[in-house]
């Protein structure tokens, strides 16, 4: 193992590490909350390498570590890869998008690691390929993530089939209660460790944004980077369609622009973070698929086309650059309507967001957007009945449908 960390150059334990692997070495039960880009990957990967023993041909896995999405997955996986040269221990993803016919054939010849999503583990334990019967440690890793998406239910399912004396490891940028109440349900006396800052923006990050009108946030974009230059950047949008409207429209006056979403084929997106981490993509234009738990160290920049719709969305997009104590910069697109929005996000992280300038684009005035602001006369003189079925209570309740 020392060998392997003097390969990968980790020279030094981040503060995660520090608290998590001496405990996690003991068997113990251990619950770590620290925002992305700490090194939490490696701070369960190392006791595990260390745990488990190594079996020649077939064996049935000994760790089993849950993921949220696809790429983390793939991530995780290499990780374990990388710190265990020479250690001969066989690691396995398992998700959704992949032939399932070549993940049967990988765990049929044996491996001591599997790291995959739940829907995708469910299937497998479903068929019969996957065998929980030898688990000594299971990793729930972006817990919060993957209760926010809706896999609290697999993820029972699957902890009720482990083995009841293996050793449970629950990684989380929070802990909200939802995520206390499954560890409360499925560990034995957890340790806790907690080290998010107290103050959730990372310090390295300046944190800027326009106040502009929705019809000239491409131009914007388009001067932005002209002015910055940035080493890589990740333009975020909220919806897929606006993610290839941006990605089609910048593709033309940039090199090297990708784009990435959940619609996206599973080897198209392998493709792109493969070619983003290697540095052959710039700029990737991307729905909140990437905003968690993507280690690229190159990052000098985050622009949020569009306020993310919840506060921790803008935390761990934000998180994307700056990491491992590195500098970056994240600039936000504010139109007049979101004030809101944007006071929400400040609360959030206790910082208030400077107003950037930029030449040609003054700053549009923003509302403030909250549920207690009074109406104009004229939107209170439209309103219909609330018993009118013409009314918005019934449109809303037919889109909701």
């Amino acid at each position: 193992m020392l060998e392997s960390l003097a390969k990968v150059e980790y020279l030094a334990p981040t503060p995660i590490q520090s608290g998590l692997i001496p405990l996690a070495l003991t068997g113990i039960d251990v619950i770590g909350q620290a925002q992305t880009g700490t090194g939490k990957t490696a701070s369960f990967a190392i006791p595990i390498l260390e745990r488990i023993e190594i079996h020649r041909g077939h064996a049935n896995p000994q760790a089993l570590v849950l993921v949220p999405t696809r790429e983390l997955a793939v991530q995780v996986r290499d990780e374990t890869a990388k710190l265990s040269h020479g250690h001969r221990a066989r690691s396995v993803a398992l998700y959704g998008g992949k032939p399932v016919r070549g993940q049967i054939d990988k765990l049929q010849r044996g491996t001591e690691i599997v790291v995959g999503t739940p829907g995708r583990v469910l299937d497998h334990i479903g068929r019969g390929t996957l065998v929980l019967d030898d688990l000594r440690i299971v990793v729930l890793d972006e817990a919060d993530r993957m209760l926010d998406i809706g896999f609290r239910p697999d993820i029972e399912r699957i902890l009720r089939k482990c083995p009841g004396n293996r050793q449970t490891l629950l990684l989380s940028a929070t802990v909200p209660p939802p995520v206390r109440r499954l560890a409360q349900r499925y560990m034995k006396n957890p340790k806790s460790l907690d080290f998010s800052p107290k103050d959730i923006s990372v310090d390295t990050i300046e944190q800027f944004y326009f106040s502009v009108d929705n019809e000239r946030k491409f131009e914007l974009l388009v001067r932005l980077l002209e002015r910055e230059k940035p080493t890589q950047a990740i333009i975020f949008c909220r919806t897929k369609r606006g993610t290839e409207r941006i990605h089609n429209q910048l593709k033309k006056k940039f090199k090297n622009v990708e784009c990435m979403h959940g619609d996206l084929a599973q080897n198209a997106r392998d493709r792109t973070m493969k070619k983003f981490r290697e540095g052959g993509v710039r700029y990737l234009v991307a729905t909140d698929v990437v905003g968690r738990g993507i280690d690229v160290s190159g990052i000098s920049h985050i622009i949020n086309f569009n306020v993310p719709e919840f506060c921790d969305d803008y935390v761990h997009r934000v998180g994307r650059t700056g990491r491992m104590g590195r500098e970056g910069v994240a600039y936000t697109f504010v139109t007049p309507d979101e004030g809101g929005q944007l006071t929400s996000i400040e609360i959030r992280i206790n910082l208030l967001l400077k107003r950037a300038h930029l030449e040609g684009f003054d700053p549009v005035p923003i509302r403030p957007g909250s549920e207690g602001d009074e109406k104009p006369p004229e939107e209170e003189k439209e309103k219909p009945k609330p018993s009118s079925l013409g009314g918005r209570r019934h449109r809303r309740h037919r889109r909701a449908l």
